[in-house]
């Protein structure tokens, strides 16, 4: 089988200013469940988004996960925790073991080893419980019909690149200027 390079989000930090707005959506979407949505106020876990905001004194830039087309994370997890499916790296949360491999394998630093949160269970409690952490890293919004952190930035500073569409209509472009050019 070969492998294909798939799609992943890339920032323009001349852009980006900050706002947030891509964590929060992305918070919001993956933790969706019996299809309540959260608002301000509501939130009883830290936010904690499967993408994060590095600042600098002169940018901001979203980190995540740029979706390898021969993924380390994937490649030295000792449990096959990851697997990729459709071209997208997917973290299997039930079989993570928390052992940090993957967050050590990454050469974008988008992968972070966070709590788990059961109904039920004190936050500060379940932060605490070494047992308890597993890979988080972004998905794509797996399942989902738009990645919501590129929807919800306001400054249209996230864009989904598909290398091989981008590559077809460079080289659709460049054969037209060609033709145009020997007219």
């Amino acid at each position: 089988m070969k492998n294909q390079i798939g799609s992943f989000v890339i920032a323009d930090p001349n852009k980006c200013t900050g706002c947030r707005s891509c964590e929060l959506a992305c918070f919001a979407t993956h933790n969706e469940e019996n299809n309540i949505r959260y608002t301000v106020g509501t939130v009883e876990i830290p936010v904690i988004p499967r993408l994060y905001l590095v600042k600098d004194e002169k940018f901001y830039m979203p980190i995540q996960c740029r979706q390898c087309e021969h993924a380390p994370c994937l490649n030295t997890c000792p449990v096959n925790a990851i697997k990729k499916e459709n071209n997208v790296m997917i973290v299997n949360e039930e079989k993570c073991i928390g052992c940090k491999t993957c967050l050590v394998a990454c050469p974008f630093g988008a992968i972070d080893l966070l709590p788990q949160y059961k109904d039920g269970e004190e936050v500060e409690q379940a932060a605490l419980k070494e047992s308890n952490k597993v890979a988080y890293k972004c998905d794509l919004c797996k399942d989902k019909e738009k990645i919501a952190c590129v929807n919800a930035c306001p400054q249209q500073a996230l864009k989904l690149v598909t290398p091989m569409d981008d590559k077809k209509a460079k080289n659709k472009k460049a054969a037209a200027s060609l033709l145009m050019a020997n007219k």
